[in-house]
């Protein structure tokens, strides 16, 4: 299994708005950068993801599922990108500041940190253990 982050400003899609889908998810759409895109490539059915609110919350806040693989993304009209589809799995107890992130010296390789703009990145197994322990998860899923 892979980790991965998935940025939103929360006032286009918020974490509630995940939620409110249930089991049966939401395209992760409308993305428009390569690498971006390469990463939801990568993504497998089954992999685990940060939800991070992103511009002024700058917060985990949430964990996703990909339940979906990557596919063409409709919403793309030159038809270059995709999307995968995501679930709300667990809301983060409490939730992970970036400024936290940053406090944390064995975060400071995270993507989160070194490619700060991207907005789908990997994340490393051990930093997906020391996230989940931050935000107050008893283990990581």
């Amino acid at each position: 299994m892979a980790y991965w982050l998935f940025k939103s400003e929360p006032n286009t899609w918020s974490w509630d708005d995940q939620k409110k889908k249930g089991a049966k998810g939401e395209p992760w759409n409308g993305v428009r950068n390569y690498l971006a895109n390469n990463n939801m490539k990568a993504m497998k059915k089954g992999d685990l993801g940060f939800f991070y609110h992103s511009v002024e919350e700058k917060r985990i806040v949430g964990i996703v599922r990909v339940i979906g693989e990557h596919r063409p993304d409709p919403t793309d009209e030159k038809g270059r990108f995709g999307l995968v589809d995501i679930e709300a799995v667990e809301d983060m107890p409490k939730p992970v500041s970036l400024a936290d992130i940053k406090a944390e010296p064995r975060l400071s390789e995270s993507m989160l940190l070194k490619m700060s703009r991207l907005s789908v990145q990997p994340v490393r197994d051990a930093e997906w253990k020391l996230i989940c322990k931050m935000g107050g998860l008893k283990k990581a899923p």
